[in-house]
């Protein structure tokens, strides 16, 4: 029985047999070559977060060749091969360990707080909290300036009346 893998993006098949245990290392062919615009201030460490990132996809490729082949060993007919089994093990470990070191790593970076170069909005919504505090303290003069004329206006009426 053959499986059909579809690759979205440019409608191509993948065919795997099931007693195919490794990942084709063709798959990368699909992927399209990643441009950045060269006038950012973090282009530099773009390239190398993209870079790290790439070469922990190819120790994933790695792991899963290396699952592959503790796999066939297995299935040795004469039996597995110890020694074998215990570096495939001991590497695929290591490699699972410096990936997800990396991993961590770069999703820290990506969280990290960058301000966007050439950013005003700091600066914009506290000009504008500015002018809402100065409109209420102008509407506040404006009430007072209203009861000053208010007792001003009582003062002659009560004035006038005497």
């Amino acid at each position: 029985m053959i499986k059909k893998i579809k690759i979205t993006g440019n409608n191509s098949e993948l065919r795997l047999s099931p007693t195919d245990r490794r990942l084709p290392l063709f798959c990368h062919s699909y992927l399209p070559p990643l441009k950045l615009p060269q006038n950012t201030m973090d282009s530099q460490s773009q390239n190398t977060s993209l870079q790290r990132l790439q070469n922990v996809e190819k120790r994933i490729v790695r792991v899963l060749e290396l699952a592959g082949g503790v796999m066939d060993e297995m299935a040795n007919p004469s039996g597995p091969r110890k020694e074998l089994i215990n570096n495939h093990c001991s590497e695929f470990m290591q490699l699972i360990k410096d990936i997800q070191v990396t991993l961590r790593e770069e999703i820290k970076s990506a969280c990290e707080y960058r301000p966007f170069e050439k950013c005003d909005y700091v600066p914009r919504i506290s000009n504008e909290i500015c002018c809402k505090k100065l409109e209420y303290v102008i509407s506040q003069f404006d009430n007072m300036k209203q009861t000053i004329e208010g007792y001003h206006a009582a003062a002659s009426d009560h004035m006038a009346l005497d």
